[in-house]
């Protein structure tokens, strides 16, 4: 769109945008002040104890964080305390599976417009950790990290060992229901195990031949007896694909 500037024949062109290009420039001055500034610390002599300090640029993080284009965003201290509260060490006693899906199931509570999942979960994933999980997150190198599923993949390969997997797998393997357990409460702590280490590698017919196996005497014959005969010696369905 132009106008007509009084007292010539000139035309001046109107800026549709003037809020995004006085953003732009905005942005260009504080840039050009910057290299400008970190230029005037350059030149400036250091004395010998100011060689020895550490420099707070040199402070870099493993995780790269997405760019947002939201124009305000902020993570609330409320939920940055919730992501810690159930915070994982790296301990034996502590399944990372278990710790990623709690974390995940958080993370989705949170949905912001023009900010993806990996911006909220790369930035929220450090407070997830302490211990010896969040040294080795701090060990990893500076920009190592620029997706939540190459972060999620390591952090498995880190934590998830293959004694643990091992372990694991052999739980599910040897599962035995206990006397006083019901057939209810057996199915899942026997579904939970499988849950806990979903790269077990068992195929369907052999976890419904182990968990039958693993049932008491009683229970075998209700669930023959449910089933119209022995389940033994029916066929097992594959999953229908949807």
């Amino acid at each position: 769109m132009r106008t007509r500037s009084s007292g010539t024949g000139e035309l001046i062109p109107i800026d549709l945008e003037i809020e995004a290009t006085a953003r732009r420039q905005s942005g260009r001055r504080r840039r050009e002040q910057s290299r400008e500034n970190m230029a005037d610390e350059q030149q400036q002599p250091r004395s010998l104890r100011e060689y020895g300090m550490p420099d707070a640029n040199g402070v870099l993080s493993s995780i790269v964080r997405p760019n947002v284009a939201a124009t305000h965003f902020e993570l609330k201290p409320q939920f940055i305390q919730f992501i810690s509260q159930d915070s994982y060490a790296g301990l034996a006693n502590e399944n990372p599976v278990d710790h990623l899906s709690r974390f995940l199931e958080k993370c989705d509570t949170m949905k912001l417009t023009n900010v993806s999942s990996d911006a909220i979960r790369l930035r929220l994933f450090p407070f997830s950790l302490r211990d010896d999980a969040k040294e080795w997150l701090n060990d990893e190198g500076a920009n190592k990290y620029t997706t939540w599923d190459s972060l999620a993949k390591a952090f498995l390969l880190k934590f998830f060992s293959q004694k643990k997997t091992s372990k694991l797998r052999n739980d599910i393997s040897t599962f035995r229901q206990n006397e006083d357990e019901s057939l209810h409460d057996a199915w899942k702590r026997f579904k939970r195990l499988q849950r806990q280490c979903p790269h077990h590698g068992l195929p369907d017919w052999l976890l419904i031949q182990t968990f039958y196996n693993g049932m008491t005497q009683e229970f075998r014959i209700y669930v023959d007896a449910a089933s119209g005969g022995s389940i033994m010696a029916k066929t097992p369905t594959p999953p229908q694909l949807c």
